[in-house]
Formats: structure tokens, C-alpha cells, sequence
């Protein structure tokens, strides 16, 4: 485990006690507490970097001021190009921010577009509601616009400053005004949280150490044998799993600990989105409670489900909410496969510049166009057994897809990934294309409106 890694691991473990403090702090308390910690953290692991996410957030305050009717549009270009300088800052004779530096300014990121989002939804209805005297039906929006001073506590909030997960400025106020955050539940769901946090830690560190990823670029390895090649992206990818479910479950308990997006069932709340539902206290009944606004990642489900599309509704969650309610909907395109290929080019910009993440994202809409097409002409026309085996060899392959994509992510370089690739003869992308042409030649009903639902 890197020194990194190390502190990540430490912020994680503080956050969890530390939640249960905040559980006894009025609202302006909480607030000014949660923004003080995050910015400590900040600053003690950034450094002179902090500047980077300052200047991002007073950059949206000046957008929603000047013009929150193009807030959406201005804020989405101001943080996307302030990445873009930020990952740049060595050609401006800057130094090279630190990973830390990087993790917060991701965050950030998904935090300010979506502010400039609820803002214009928050002026929009309210001049809508005037006009035509009609409450707004929007669900869970905003009362009032932020101040400067909401704003950089939402921004610097402690809760998954670094690891996430992604909530929305309503999620954070309804956090500060929760009446009785005490009496929500805490140590149960943070409990059943953390109960197999060990085991995948053990698992990453104990395959890690059996097969690093450093090994991929050596020459002993292409002098491997094909097979040997294509077992070593299923280990990589299960080492890049367990790293991730571990800190996405630890990240979850810190938040549950602090109450942050604990709703009522009724309110059948979303990942990043929070309550999808207009909803009101019932005194007569006991209340039932679920932390689904801050879940980042469903881990029997994505290492489980079939469909290489619903793999990524189970991983990276809240993300996954933020990419599909802000990116996918303006996509420049029309069509489904367009669509999901322009939102997986964001995704990967946003993770970085590294080729890698690009190879790996936009490997994806083929690998749904391969069984969008064998769904409709094969397994439309099979039987319920005949289902049931194409589910489990679908399920496979879906799985060395991920496994296939994941090598990109890691590798990083461009020169890596191709080269490993190659070595194993890009075996998912001739898949993937002989499962589109068996699709054309067998035929079968497109299923481009279905899977845009599924998205």
C-alpha cells in the first residue's frame, strides 16, 4: 500500500467517529465544522494546490450571479477548462498538483455543474410559480439561492471530500436541517457498510502482491503465454475492484455516520440524485430510513448482473446519476449508440488526459452495440433454457470485457495498453465486432430505443 493510499485509508477511518460528533451540532455549527474540517484536510494534503479548487468555486459564484440562465451551459465550460489547466499547470511553469489535489478537483467539479443546475431550476420555477400561480412540482429543490458563504461549505464539505461519493447542494442543505439527526439510524447501516470492507482490502492487497500491474510492461511478460496474458487482466481487474469497493464502502459509512442522505424509504431516493419522490412525515407511523442518496457502488450487483450497461449503473454510482442527468441528455447526437459514446468521451475526460482512459470508455458503446444485437437476434428467439444459457455466457463475457477495458484505466499510456492488447490479439474488440455481424446477418428487431432506456 502506497503512502498515498495510506492517508486516503486515514481520512476514511477519521470520517466515521467524526460523523457521529456532527450528529449533535445545531445547523450552523454543522455547517461551519463540516466546511472547517474539509478545508483542514484540504490544505494539510494539497497544500498550496488548495488555491486550484478556490479558484474553481468563486469561478461558479461569479456564473450564478452574473447569469444563472446560463449557468448550466457557462459552468460546465468553466470547470471542464479549469481541468484542463489544472492537468496542464507544468507548461505554465506551475507545479505539478498533488493526487490529492486531483481527487478533490474531480469532486468539485460534479459539485459545481450541479450547483448551477439547481440554481436555474430554483430562478426558472420561481418565475414560473409567479406567473402562473402554480406551486412548482419540482422534487427536492432549492428554497433560496446559495451564498458565497453556502457554496464554499458545500464545496469543502469533509463528507467524501476526496473519495465521494457525489451528492447535490439540496442533499447537503437537508443534511444541515435535518430536526433530529440523532434519532436516525447510524450504527446499523454503517456496521452492515464496513462488515466486508476487511475482506476486500485483504483480497486487493494480498492478489496485488501476487500480480502487480507493474509486471504488464515488462518483456518476461508478452514472453508469457496467451492464456497467462488473458488471466492477468482478470487479476488486475479484480485487484481494481477490491481497492475500490473497500474505499467506496468505507467512504459510504462516513457518510452515514453523519446522517448525510439519510431519507425516508418513501421518498425512493436515487444515488447522487436523492429523493425522486414528493414525500411528507407520517407521525402516525415509524418512520423507515435508507442511505441510497450517497450509495456509490453496488458490489454483488456489478460483479453479478449481465448486461455490460447495467455495469455501469452499479459502479461509480453517483457519478453514473451525474453523467446521465447532466452530460447524456445534451449530447450533440441523436442516436442511443452516439449518445452513450459522446457521455462516455466526457466521463473519460473528466477522469483525465491519459489515452488509456479514452481506449477504455469508448470500447464501451461497442461492447453495448455487440449485445444489443445478439439480444435481439439470438436470444429473442431462444427458448427459457436457451435464456438462461445465453444469460451466463453473456455474463462472461461481459465480465473479460470489463477485465479488457479495465487494462486501459491502469496502464494509462496509450504505447501500454495497445501493447498489451496486442499480446492478447485485441480479443474482446473482434467479439465484439463478430457479435454485430452475426447480429446484421441474423437479423432481429434493434433494441436502440429499449437500451436508451436502460441507460
Amino acid at each position: 500500500m502506497s503512502p498515498d493510499e495510506l492517508v486516503y485509508l486515514g481520512i476514511l477511518a477519521a470520517s466515521i467517529p467524526v460523523g457521529f460528533l456532527f450528529r449533535y451540532l445545531s445547523p450552523p455549527v454543522k455547517q461551519g465544522a463540516a466546511l472547517l474540517v474539509g478545508l483542514s484536510i484540504a490544505i494539510a494534503t494539497c497544500h498550496i494546490h488548495t488555491l486550484h479548487s478556490l479558484v474553481t468555486v468563486i469561478g461558479i459564484w461569479i456564473i450564478i450571479k452574473s447569469s444563472w440562465r446560463h449557468a448550466p451551459a457557462l459552468s460546465l465550460t468553466w470547470t471542464f477548462l479549469y481541468l484542463l489547466f489544472f492537468r496542464l499547470a507544468t507548461w505554465f511553469g506551475l507545479p505539478q498538483p498533488t493526487p490529492f489535489a486531483n481527487a478533490i478537483q474531480l469532486l468539485l467539479t460534479l459539485k459545481m455543474v450541479s450547483l448551477a443546475n439547481e440554481v436555474y431550476t430554483f430562478h426558472t420555477e420561481k418565475k414560473s410559480e409567479v406567473s402562473t400561480f402554480a406551486k412548482s412540482p419540482v422534487i427536492g429543490g432549492l428554497s433560496e439561492e446559495p451564498s458565497l458563504y453556502d457554496i464554499l461549505s458545500y464545496s469543502y464539505c469533509y463528507a467524501g471530500i476526496m473519495t465521494g461519493p457525489f451528492f447535490r447542494f439540496q442533499t447537503y442543505a437537508d443534511w444541515l436541517r435535518q430536526p433530529s439527526p440523532q434519532a436516525l439510524p447510524g450504527w446499523v447501516p454503517c456496521l452492515q457498510h464496513l462488515k466486508l470492507v476487511p475482506v476486500y482490502a485483504a483480497l486487493f492487497l494480498g492478489v496485488d502482491s501476487v500480480f502487480p500491474l507493474a509486471y504488464v510492461r515488462t518483456e518476461e511478460f508478452l514472453d508469457r503465454n496467451v492464456f497467462f496474458r488473458l488471466f492477468y487482466m482478470v487479476a488486475v481487474f479484480f485487484v481494481f475492484r477490491m481497492r475500490f469497493y473497500a474505499a467506496w464502502c468505507g467512504a459510504e459509512a462516513g457518510c452515514i455516520s453523519a446522517g448525510l442522505g439519510c431519507y425516508p424509504e418513501k421518498a425512493l431516493s436515487k444515488p447522487g440524485g436523492g429523493p425522486s419522490v414528493n414525500y411528507s412525515p407520517d407521525p402516525s407511523n415509524e418512520e423507515k430510513y435508507d442511505f441510497k442518496t450517497i450509495q456509490n457502488i453496488d458490489c454483488y450487483n456489478t460483479d453479478f448482473c449481465v448486461k455490460v450497461r447495467h455495469g455501469m449503473r452499479y459502479w461509480n454510482m453517483t457519478v453514473q446519476w451525474w453523467l446521465h442527468h447532466y452530460i447524456y441528455p445534451n449530447a450533440p447526437f441523436k442516436s442511443y449508440a452516439l449518445r452513450a459514446g459522446w457521455t462516455m468521451f466526457i466521463s473519460a475526460y473528466w477522469h483525465g488526459l491519459h489515452v488509456g482512459y479514452y481506449l477504455s470508455f469508448l470500447t464501451i458503446p461497442l461492447c453495448i452495440a455487440a449485445e444489443s444485437a445478439m439480444e435481439a437476434s439470438v436470444r429473442a428467439k431462444l427458448g427459457p433454457s436457451g435464456q438462461n444459457i445465453f444469460d451466463w455466457v453473456h455474463w462472461f463475457l461481459k465480465m473479460r470485457a470489463y477485465d479488457y477495458m479495465c487494462m486501459g484505466f491502469v496502464l494509462l499510456k496509450a504505447s501500454d495498453t495497445i501493447n498489451y492488447w496486442t499480446s492478447i490479439y485485441f480479443i474482446m474488440h473482434i467479439i465484439a465486432v463478430c457479435c454485430i455481424i452475426v447480429g446484421k446477418v441474423l437479423g432481429g428487431k434493434r433494441e436502440g430505443s429499449r437500451g436508451e432506456r436502460e441507460n
